[in-house]
């Protein structure tokens, strides 16, 4: 029984660096990585962050998909991967939190003008600008998991007004939260920044689009760090040129890298940055291991994520 990392995403973590940081954690696992799998028929568990859809048909005798992250919808998207193969995905504070301080300096800098002193520098203007107050401006949370219940914290931390949205309803305490597709037009109407957490499902994909946008303040900001396909792009970029919202910032996008011909890349009311808002994966990276060592037992995996739900 061999696990094998095949993580493809080199500029993040190597498939060796990974394994040997697994090693010591189960000396006497079989761990293998990409470059040289081995014979295919061990393969039993296999350690992704890109996934390529037919991936799992190449090892015969596989069992598990383990996610070196949260999001999974393209492995949920393989109709080719059989029923007997499950899915688990990380858990941790680290990543959370760090997703946490990108929304916060996100926000920060859009309440601090910092956009604007960029452009004012340029043009050697001196203009002041009043700076906008936290408790008089109001952040809705889209997603209210672990990671959207760290980053409403974080805003409540900060004086901010925070209000949250989810598929059922949640009781946080400080927050104002909404809960099914019949509330959502609510929340995105009184909200100066709209951050979206929400996972990739058939419900979410491509929420974004001209309705949502119509339903946003014209002064309102989005920020996207769940599920680059919850954005319709085109209708994004028509309501940023419509004045119907003023800016969005997205760390996630529908194809990655953002291709060269995306007019997003020179839009004057897009920041983007390359998904980057929550990077080290902290102490998750021990529920690899034991992941292995529970599937090696035929015991219960960590983080299993239900394939009809999407996580």
């Amino acid at each position: 029984m061999a696990l094998l990392i095949d993580i493809k995403q080199s500029d993040w973590m190597t498939d060796e660096h990974l394994r040997d940081v697994l090693l010591p954690m189960y000396p006497s696992g079989d761990i293998r990585c990409g470059q040289s799998p081995g014979n295919l028929e061990e393969i039993e568990m296999l350690v992704v962050s890109t996934y390529i859809e037919g991936e799992a048909l190449r090892y015969p005798n596989l069992k598990l998909i383990q996610k070196a992250g949260a999001g999974v919808e393209s492995i949920i998207a393989d109709s080719t991967i059989p029923e007997s193969v499950q899915v688990t995905r990380l858990r941790s504070d680290v990543p959370a939190t760090e997703m946490a301080e990108y929304c916060l300096a996100a926000v920060f800098q859009e309440q601090r003008h910092f956009r604007q002193y960029r452009d004012n520098q340029a043009a050697f203007s001196w203009q002041p600008t009043e700076p906008k107050e936290p408790s008089k401006t109001t952040v809705a949370i889209l997603g209210l998991g672990l990671i959207g219940c760290i980053i409403a914290n974080r805003f409540l931390d900060n004086r901010f007004k925070v209000t949250g949205w989810s598929r059922s309803l949640k009781q946080l305490v400080g927050v104002r939260c909404y809960s099914g597709m019949d509330q959502l037009p609510e929340i995105l109407t009184e909200a100066d920044y709209v951050i979206s957490i929400l996972p990739s499902t058939p419900e979410t994909i491509g929420l974004f689009a001209q309705q949502r946008f119509i339903e946003m303040k014209q002064s309102a900001v989005l920020i996207n760090v769940g599920r680059g396909d919850l954005v319709n792009e085109a209708d994004l970029v028509q309501a940023l040129d419509n004045a119907e919202l003023s800016h969005a910032i997205l760390d996630v996008m529908q194809v990655e890298p953002l291709p060269n011909s995306s007019p997003m890349w020179q839009h004057p009311c897009i920041t983007i940055t390359p998904h980057v808002s929550g990077w080290h994966l902290g102490d998750s990276i021990c529920d690899i291991a034991e992941n292995f060592r529970q599937l090696e037992k035929e015991q219960p995996l960590l983080h299993l994520v239900d394939r009809q739900l999407g996580y």
